[in-house]
């Protein structure tokens, strides 16, 4: 009896991840440290202002600090739906003289306005009923409520868990995309679940999700389905090349090129002209050869791209299969292959491509 009893009060518990005691500890101390310092500088610009810090900033920190994965907790959100509350709340103070019936309308307009700009932010509620409900000191601020305390607490506890969550190595605010060298999907998504198969299943959810493990899990699921219906015996270079490829102009100098290499860590890379027509590659290894030979005379006319790159370049063209790649890869160690159409340079396949599409393809034998 008592066992079933147990089992009934799990199923109203979210299936949330309890994390190891560190990590909450360290949730706790950012809240704290994070309400503390902003409390005081706001305490220290409005001096002894009544109302230089307000409550819902207590449940703004603990999505910033015990969550900041989660869509709700991201800048957007915060700002943008903080000041919309604020304001929707000032107005419903000022035109409806009922308390009651003005912070219910302060509250199901500011949802219906986080929602329609993409700002929800479920602390923004409290704010737009602390506006209605805040008392004289308040309601003489008028419309300046939003922007003290509201924009001033708001942002103060912002900066500061940006901080802290950098500090702890979290990625906050979160990045629009798992790949952060290109726009194209990664390897591995290119042949299993990409982006835009979860956005597929996103489309026919009627709820707004705060996501979960269990609602991760379930869109996976879905998007696995449709991902093996697209699936097919043999790939297309098409099918797994990345079309935002990173390139240098035959035009560029070649301290350029040097400075591209830096950022991207790349071995080499594909040359283009003016209209995107692939005419070489440059290697770091010919920029290295290139430094070697800078003092001869005879090689101080060489300064662009173009004068050092080397203009034979294998090429694939999109509707080629994989396999004809595959000889390239393994007895000449190449890095990547361009894939050129009309002479234009509309991909490339990389040794990670390949290695992601083979691996998949040993998995459904």
């Amino acid at each position: 009896m008592f066992h079933t009893k147990l089992e009934w009060l799990n199923t109203l518990k979210p299936n949330f991840k309890v994390l190891p005691l560190k990590e909450r500890l360290l949730c706790g101390i950012g809240a704290l440290l994070g309400l503390m310092i902003s409390s005081f500088i706001s305490w220290y610009v409005l001096g002894d202002f009544n109302a230089w810090y307000i409550a819902p900033m207590g449940a703004s920190s603990v999505l910033l600090f015990a969550v900041p994965a989660s869509p709700l907790a991201q800048p957007w959100n915060m700002i943008v739906g903080n000041s919309i509350a604020g304001l929707i709340g000032v107005t419903c103070a000022l035109y409806i003289p009922n308390l009651t019936e003005a912070f219910s309308v302060a509250v199901a307009l500011s949802i219906f306005l986080m929602m329609s700009t993409d700002s929800l932010h479920p602390p923004s509620g409290a704010v737009a009923i602390t506006a209605v409900l805040g008392g004289n000191v308040v309601h003489q601020l008028g419309y300046y409520f939003i922007f003290y305390p509201v924009l001033l607490n708001s942002v103060l506890l912002l900066i500061f868990a940006i901080v802290f969550n950098r500090l702890l190595g979290k990625q906050y605010p979160q990045i629009a995309q798992v790949n952060t060298r290109s726009k194209d999907p990664t390897p591995t998504q290119k042949v299993t679940i990409q982006p835009q198969d979860i956005q597929d299943v996103l489309e026919h959810q009627t709820e707004l999700l705060d996501i979960s493990e269990y609602d991760l899990q379930k869109i996976i699921l879905e998007a696995q389905d449709k991902a093996n219906a697209r699936m097919v015996s043999d790939y297309l270079c098409q099918d797994i090349m990345s079309k935002d490829v990173i390139c240098l102009h035959a035009e560029d100098d070649i301290h350029e090129a040097l400075d591209k290499f830096k950022r991207v860590n790349l071995m080499s890379l594909p040359v283009v002209n003016l209209e995107n027509e692939l005419v070489g590659t440059l290697a770091l290894y010919d920029i290295v050869e290139w430094f070697k030979r800078a003092a001869d005379p005879r090689a101080s006319w060489e300064h662009l791209v173009k004068q050092i790159m080397d203009r034979k370049v294998v090429t694939v063209k999109p509707s080629q299969t994989i396999q004809d790649l595959i000889p390239y890869f393994v007895e000449k160690s190449f890095n990547y292959i361009p894939v050129v159409e009309q002479q234009k340079l509309v991909g490339i396949v990389s040794r990670a491509d390949m290695i992601a599409a083979l691996n998949q393809q040993l998995n459904r034998l």
